[in-house]
């Protein structure tokens, strides 16, 4: 797809998919009481924005998305790239729009101004591992303060007239405040809560605990979405038969393979995989570029920006981690593309699952993918 091409689309997409709160909502009410499992975009700060919505959609899509954070304080107004999300939504989908903070006057604010546009939700982060956020005890830094949580969802039902969701961690430094999390979270009347399994402290590095994400979908009333580590359809299938889930939050595997969520689909109904060919792949890397890229952009910038795309991307193109090696050494956009020419010009199929090549422990993508 060209990117002129491209833009047209976009524009069509803009003036069909816009529609109100209660469509949203209810929309997102048939995904919740429906057999079939709900998958769902997981959020992820400055990389599953708008642009990156109109590439996936194409090629599968979630049946709902997840907005990036707005950032909620006493000076905070909603960010116009991130709103844009909401009224630009070209998935045709339900949008769920996420919060963080820690200030309940603020909070709920936020959460009546968002409600002026055409979500199917308001969902709070409690799971944000990042330094910068966590030490300003928000997103996973208030998993240290329950009671504090308490007060804030209670005040946040309050306030949402549509539904009311949460992102969670299991733990801050250690899981055994799930047992008290879990109660608040069920007193609160939730609509949904997806649960990551793991604390805050192990970021992406360790393996899973599934067995929480259990625990959660037997003790809440409401459906409960399980996150982390969800790279492939067999994968999906093995995580929802072991914690009973509702359905599964996936991001950094849908970076890596923007098929995936149609690959679950057809696997779950017994049908056999389909994977792309290289120059699918290769076809994808181009539409991310020009999709993300604004209008009259810097080159070294536009490729430094797709590098954050190629860190989980690259994690499924070849075993001993040479295209991600060549491609964080790219300066300019024909070095970008050559390095993706060498390595996905070719009608192979590519499963897009994750190896694991030796990384630094300090990497970006360093931990466990599987």
């Amino acid at each position: 797809m060209r990117f002129g091409i491209a833009i047209r689309l976009a524009k069509r997409e803009k003036n069909r998919a816009v529609t109100t709160l209660s469509e949203q909502a209810s929309q997102f009410d048939a995904l919740l009481q429906r057999d079939e499992p709900m998958l769902a975009l997981a959020p992820m700060q400055d990389v599953t924005d708008l642009p990156f919505w109109r590439v996936i959609a194409g090629r599968g899509g979630a049946d709902v998305y997840f907005t990036e954070y707005f950032r909620v304080h006493a000076d905070s107004r909603l960010e116009k790239p991130i709103l844009r999300s909401i009224t630009e939504n070209p998935t045709g989908r339900p949008v769920v729009a996420q919060m963080i903070g820690n200030s309940i006057p603020d909070l709920v604010r936020t959460a009546r101004e968002l409600q002026q546009h055409p979500i199917a939700g308001v969902d709070l982060n409690l799971g944000c591992p990042a330094p910068i956020v966590y030490k300003k005890c928000a997103g996973g830094g208030l998993l240290r303060e329950p009671e504090r949580i308490d007060r804030i969802l209670g005040a946040l039902r309050d306030a949402v007239e549509t539904r009311f969701t949460v992102k969670t961690r299991i733990g801050f430094d250690d899981a055994v405040v799930f047992d008290e999390l879990l109660p608040i979270f069920a007193r609160h009347n939730l609509d949904l809560l997806t649960v990551h399994g793991r604390t805050v402290k192990e970021m992406y590095r360790s393996a899973v605990h599934y067995d929480f994400i259990s625990r959660a979908a037997e003790a809440m009333d409401c459906p409960v979405l399980a996150n982390g580590n969800v790279y492939s359809a067999p994968k999906a299938e093995s995580v929802l038969r072991e914690t009973g889930a509702h359905g599964l939050m996936i991001g950094r595997g849908v970076i890596r393979n923007p098929w995936l969520f149609a690959q679950i689909r057809r696997h779950l109904r017994g049908e056999p995989p389909a994977w792309p060919s290289g120059r699918d792949v290769l076809d994808y890397v181009t539409d991310l570029f020009e999709m993300t890229a604004p209008e009259n952009y810097i080159e070294k910038s536009q490729v430094h920006k797709m590098k954050k795309y190629m860190n989980y991307f690259g994690l499924g193109v070849d075993a001993d981690g040479r295209f991600l090696h060549d491609i964080r050494r790219a300066q300019t956009k024909a070095d970008f593309f050559a390095i993706c020419r060498e390595h996905l010009d070719h009608d192979e199929p590519m499963p897009l699952d994750p190896f694991s090549p030796e990384l630094k422990t300090t990497d970006v993508v360093a931990g466990c993918h599987t």
